[in-house]
């Protein structure tokens, strides 16, 4: 698969690093993914009775992370039976049902989460990424920015609100949520290019333009080599305005790097799709 099909063939595998949530402290992403097999070697145990709220939410979430979502569920729902009305959880659940493609159920279920707590940032954020899916990218932003309200040291907030403004063609925007995104953490558009987010985009043009823009950002704060890879995918999805290269200042200390003259003077050819 062309290296350029990463960030963009398939938005599933871009939802890990948007889910937030609140039993996780810091700025490290999460590492959840699509679920690929529910099928567990040994038969889980159905929710005690006996336990806590507390222990049913910790095995859930060993159960989550191995991805056995449909036994995750069972548990949240108990430790919710125990602990109502519990933000936490209801987040928790609505992930669950986002990685199992239950869009609607996880839209209630992030809804739910911020009526118990009005200022539940990743709440908001997670729910912003539902409205990002059914591409009402204005709605993901209001989401997105209530987040930032409430919460504004996360890097992936932002770097999610690049996404959705980049397509909504708010490109100015886009470019400072992101920029705000890489000063909290240089390293968020490589988590969003593996498993992260980027912006929903269809025509190589526009999947080109998010490259060079990110190429400047990373130009911008000195990394020569993420900013080289970059500008490497804009030049593959056929970037038309290229030669911007030369006059945009952001480029003036990588221009005297060696390897950019000798990327610029290969022209990796376009790839088509």
């Amino acid at each position: 698969m062309p290296r350029r099909q990463v960030c963009f063939v398939s938005f599933l595998l871009l939802l890990s690093t948007v889910l937030t949530c609140a039993a996780f402290a810091g700025e490290t992403p999460h590492a959840d993914q699509v679920q690929a097999n529910t099928t567990a070697i040994h038969p889980i145990e159905p929710p005690s009775p006996e336990s806590t709220a507390e222990t049913l939410e910790q095995r859930a979430d060993l159960l989550r992370a191995e991805k056995l979502y449909l036994d995750a569920l069972d548990y949240y729902h108990a430790a919710l039976a125990k602990k109502p009305n519990a933000a936490p959880l209801y987040n928790k659940i609505g992930i669950v049902e986002l990685l199992m493609q239950r869009w609607p159920d996880a839209k209630k279920s992030f809804e739910h989460a911020i009526r118990q707590d009005h200022e539940y940032s990743d709440a908001y954020n997670n729910l912003g990424v539902i409205y990002y899916i059914g591409k009402k990218y204005g709605k993901a932003i209001d989401r997105y920015n209530k987040a930032i309200r409430y919460r504004d040291d996360f890097a992936s907030y932002y770097s999610n609100l690049g996404a959705a403004l980049f397509s909504k063609k708010d490109f100015d925007k886009s470019v400072a949520a992101y920029a705000h995104a890489l000063q909290l953490d240089p390293d968020v558009f490589e988590r969003s290019s593996r498993t992260g987010v980027a912006a929903q985009m269809s025509k190589p043009e526009d999947r080109a333009h998010y490259d060079y823009v990110v190429a400047k950002l990373y130009a911008k704060m000195g990394v020569a080599d993420r900013s080289l890879e970059y500008l490497r995918r804009a030049m593959e999805e056929g970037y038309k305005s290229i030669d911007k290269v030369y006059k945009d200042e952001e480029f003036a200390g990588l221009r005297k790097d060696p390897r950019f003259q000798a990327l610029m003077s290969t022209r990796p050819p376009a790839i088509s799709d």
